[in-house]
């Protein structure tokens, strides 16, 4: 079977989940919002009661080094509320920002807030994504009907996860999670968190991989 997982926003938390996952050999993609990100860490808001702060530009490189980045729009807005014409600058500008920032292609999109619609999937297939990722649950995730609507399996913390990925297993899939690393609030939520990443990877049928690796995969078949 094979395992991926994204995480969105760029947090400051994320320093710690990339540490735990580099520890494991396990392979992430990040999924950023160049335009919320400025010279020195900020926050505007709490998560059950604990500030959020984003990770600093000049903390970025550094801290995603071994990981893919992702396109989560510029400033994180509801696109399907954005005329086309915007949606497409928030799609385009962050696209191209990051790529430059980070020296990868970024070719990997997740929808703020989960929402999508047939005209946002469409423009960021039009600016060159092979992947689009939704907040649905779906079982088996992959190949999907429509890579711009791409589902994911669960999110991390979810209180079936264990259960779906014995489904996954049994059928030799893939199985993809999700979250925020702002989520984990607590010092036994960390070491659960790695007890979770370290029991994937010493699955013996289970192997991490990339995200977009999936769909150049699918293509070469």
């Amino acid at each position: 079977m094979r395992i991926v997982q994204c995480w969105d926003d760029g947090v400051v938390d994320d320093i710690r989940l990339c540490e735990i996952l580099r520890r494991h050999g396990a392979k992430a993609t990040f999924n950023l919002n160049w335009g919320l990100h400025s010279q020195q860490r900020a926050g505007n808001w709490k998560y059950k009661g604990k500030e959020v702060f984003k990770i600093a530009i000049p903390e970025l490189i550094e801290v995603y080094k071994g990981f893919l980045i992702g396109n989560h729009s510029l400033t994180h807005p509801h696109l399907t509320k954005l005329s086309a014409d915007a949606a497409r600058c928030e799609i385009r500008k962050n696209k191209d920002a990051l790529e430059q920032h980070f020296g990868q292609a970024v070719t990997g999109f997740a929808y703020p807030f989960g929402a999508c619609n047939e005209t946002v999937g469409n423009i960021i297939a039009e600016e060159g994504h092979v992947y689009a990722r939704t907040v649905e649950n779906r079982n088996p995730c992959f190949p999907p009907d429509n890579p711009m609507a791409f589902h994911p399996n669960r999110h991390f913390n979810a209180a079936d996860f264990w259960e779906e990925f014995e489904k996954v297993k049994a059928l030799d899939g893939v199985f993809y999670f999700w979250g925020h690393s702002y989520e984990i609030t607590t010092e036994a939520d960390w070491l659960a968190f790695e007890k979770k990443i370290e029991r994937i990877s010493r699955e013996a049928t289970a192997t991490w991989v990339n995200l977009p690796d999936l769909f150049e995969k699918q293509a070469a078949v």
